[in-house]
């Protein structure tokens, strides 16, 4: 019987899950790499059977793409998320890493940092590092991209340009100079079908009942939301383009990401396939909840789906930033 990793077995069985192994490809430890993380987890693939953390690390030395869809800020999934990164490292030393807490023009800031320019003090405030959107899980993968020498790449749109895609559409964006435009991407096409009725189903509560501010009319939503997902897009289309790019000279591309945009096929993963219509792409999904059995609604929400718990001390950073 192929050997599962403890932690993710033994919590499996507890949970009484039919079967306590995969029936996926042998899950031994491949040779030079670390051991599986001594984390309390459960985890399972999109069809629900339960997988071990060498399912998740075979996919991913095998795909162009590995997105990992996290909860932000939650210590126990950004240090499986670390570890994992850092055995990929192990076995594709071409792999790059790719960061949604990243902006486009932070990338000199970060490139000075990986090639020893700047100390870590001077590399934070250029990069305008906060304990919210600078994470102990993010570090540590940063570190180990600079160890290997592997590129990081700073993914994501600037702030400045999300919100006028927000207040004034992407018309106004398009005026902009060739060097102010390489800084975002335009949505081409707009991300839709699930991904848009999921997003109007999570945040047209929120505007209703004044959650970030003033309520906003019943009238009034659907423009409102209509102006929200432009942002949305424009998020999903940078980092897609961001990832396309960096795939023509590395893979697998580890892009971190908040994992609305890629649960069930998301907005980003919809425009990087647009972009690739054939790249291999894996999808992690880390979702806060005690492991065990996995519930119906998280069927087909990524090729993993791994429930980990908080610890009972560990508040829930502010990440509103970002």
């Amino acid at each position: 019987m192929p050997r599962v990793p403890a932690i993710i077995g033994l919590l499996a069985c507890l949970a009484g899950v039919p079967a306590c192994v995969t029936t996926a490809r042998p899950t031994s430890e491949p040779a030079g790499i670390a051991r599986t993380p001594d984390l309390p987890v459960s985890m399972y693939d999109r069809a629900g059977n339960p997988a071990t953390y060498y399912d998740a690390l075979d996919a991913a030395l095998r795909a162009d793409a590995v997105l990992i869809g996290e909860t932000h800020g939650h210590p126990v999934a950004l240090a499986f998320a670390a570890h994992l990164f850092e055995d990929i490292l192990a076995s594709r030393p071409t792999a790059a890493l790719s960061m949604e807490f990243y902006e486009r023009d932070q990338q000199v800031a970060l490139d000075d940092y990986l090639h020893g320019v700047v100390d870590d003090e001077t590399f934070k405030e250029a990069a305008k590092r906060t304990k919210g959107n600078d994470p102990p899980g993010h570090r540590r993968m940063l570190e180990a991209a600079k160890r290997a020498g592997a590129p990081v790449i700073a993914a994501n749109a600037p702030r400045r340009y999300v919100t006028i895609a927000r207040t004034e559409g992407f018309d106004r964006l398009r005026e902009f100079s060739a060097d102010q435009r390489r800084l975002f991407t335009l949505p081409q096409p707009m991300p839709a079908g699930a991904y848009r009725e999921n997003y109007d189903q999570l945040m047209g509560p929120m505007m209703a009942s004044g959650m970030h501010g003033e309520p906003v009319p019943s009238e009034e939503i659907p423009t409102r939301l209509d102006a929200g997902f432009r942002s949305q897009a424009l998020w999903d289309a940078t980092m897609a383009d961001s990832i396309h790019r960096a795939l023509v000279s590395h893979a697998p591309v580890v892009h971190v990401i908040g994992r609305f945009h890629t649960d069930f096929d998301g907005g980003t993963v919809q425009l990087l396939r647009a972009h690739r219509p054939h790249v291999r792409i894996v999808t992690l999904s880390f979702i806060d909840r005690e492991p065990g059995p996995i519930d119906a609604e998280d069927l087909g929400r990524a090729d993993f789906v791994i429930y980990a718990s908080r610890p009972a001390d560990e508040p829930t950073p502010d990440t509103t930033e970002q």
